[in-house]
């Protein structure tokens, strides 16, 4: 159930563009939620573009509060998802969306093998970009200091100290650390690079609450020791916010966030000038990037009309078309389309499916494991519990949670 490795790094140098060609769909409603970063943005505008439909898109960072019970309604209310790995697995546990085999072949005709996400044997999405969170830091600042760029978490640590004892920032760290997904997220992250496996093999058992859960939780605590104090309130937003005030140096941020990181409005010109990108850190010693590779795609729903399947479908399909990259789009991900070329801005993403970065777990049972995780870190890192307590505490969570919805006995 994962898209391979492999086949996101080979995916980075594609073949040349198609000619751009109109949009036209008779008949049929296509209603889109999603994320509201800017490569989403564009496919979902991408596909508003075509006539002769009704159309509908909510991007939100609340995505994914509302997609199951958005699409759980017959018919649904939203006719697709734009998903990622993480998050598709809720859509197929409540059976919400539909298998995309013939509409693949009536309409598909155009897309990689790789951008086919099948799952037991049905294509269940579509995807059309490749993320992964790496460093993201000011290169002006590293040479202020004279430190080589982070390649591990170690790394990064000694020059925020640094950067700390000369006065330069006070808080000179930067991580999407709100608590709930995201602070769940970047454990995820730091456990596999310190070689952690959420479960025990072959089943559904819980393996969090171990040397690597610890480890991953005492690092997490001491990179937060030179982030801003209100860290826990830091999603992706915020971090980018404080990085582009100048207020951050070193920061572990999404690929799919770093090409327009420099183009907002009122972006200070030392970051602008100072800004760079590179490859995943690994921690601990290990080899292991401490990062999880992605994909994000779209799905359609089960609860929709033939018609409105087919239209969702083709009016997606032109969301993400060859003829939609340019030199502004290609910028903005990096891009499982035909056509693309790693632009700078993807090096990091390029870097992580390289380095053997590990896909973020597509199992049933990881949505509970991650939901755990958010709800039960926080109090570790206010320094209210011990990090095994609180690793015992996702475990209870998660074991609750699995007996549930069956996943345990």
């Amino acid at each position: 159930m994962y898209l391979k490795t492999t086949a996101l790094a080979g995916a980075l140098v594609l073949a040349a563009a198609g000619a751009a060609s109109a949009c036209e769909i008779t008949g049929g409603r296509v209603s889109i939620i999603g994320n509201e970063f800017p490569a989403i943005q564009t496919v979902g505008a991408g596909a508003g573009e075509c006539g002769g439909i009704e159309f509908n898109s909510n991007l939100t960072a609340d995505h994914q509060k509302l997609n199951v019970a958005g699409m759980s309604g017959d018919p649904a209310e939203y006719t697709t998802a734009i998903i990622a790995n993480s998050s598709i697995v809720a859509l197929i546990n409540e059976d919400v969306i539909q298998p995309l085999d013939d509409l693949v072949a009536q309409y598909g005709q155009d897309l990689r093998p790789n951008q086919l996400i099948t799952i037991d044997g049905k294509v269940m999405a579509v995807a059309f970009m490749a993320n992964a969170q790496h460093l993201v830091y000011r290169k002006d600042v590293l040479e202020q200091i004279g430190a080589e760029v982070p390649t591990s978490y170690e790394d990064m640590l000694a020059a925020a100290k640094m950067i700390r004892d000369q006065g330069i920032m006070d808080n000179p760290i930067g991580g999407a650390y709100a608590a709930g997904w995201n602070l769940a997220q970047e454990f995820n992250n730091m456990f596999l690079g310190y070689g952690g496996n959420h479960f025990k093999a072959g089943t559904a058992e819980p393996n969090v609450n171990s040397e690597a859960g610890v480890n991953a939780l005492n690092m997490m605590k001491a990179l937060s020791e030179y982030m801003n104090p209100d860290f826990l309130t830091h999603d992706s937003n915020a971090t980018n916010a404080e990085y582009r005030a100048g207020n951050v140096a070193l920061m572990n941020m999404w690929g799919s966030r770093a090409a327009t990181l420099t183009t907002a409005e009122g972006v200070l010109q030392e970051v602008i000038d100072g800004h760079a990108i590179a490859g995943p850190m690994t921690v601990g010693g290990g080899a292991t990037p401490a990062s999880t590779l992605w994909w994000d795609g779209w799905t359609v729903a089960k609860n929709v009309s033939d018609a409105d399947a087919e239209a969702t479908f083709q009016a997606m399909m032109h969301g993400i078309r060859p003829a939609m990259l340019n030199d502004e789009t290609s910028t903005l991900a990096v891009w499982l389309i035909d056509g693309y070329e790693p632009t700078p801005a993807a090096i990091g993403v390029f870097e992580a499916a390289q380095a053997g970065t590990i896909p973020y777990p597509m199992l049933p049972y990881m949505g509970l494991m991650h939901t755990a995780l958010g709800n039960e870190l926080a109090d570790f890192m206010q320094g209210k519990e011990s990090a095994e307590q609180a690793l015992t505490d996702v475990e209870a969570a998660y074991v609750a949670a699995a007996k549930e919805k069956g996943f345990l006995n």
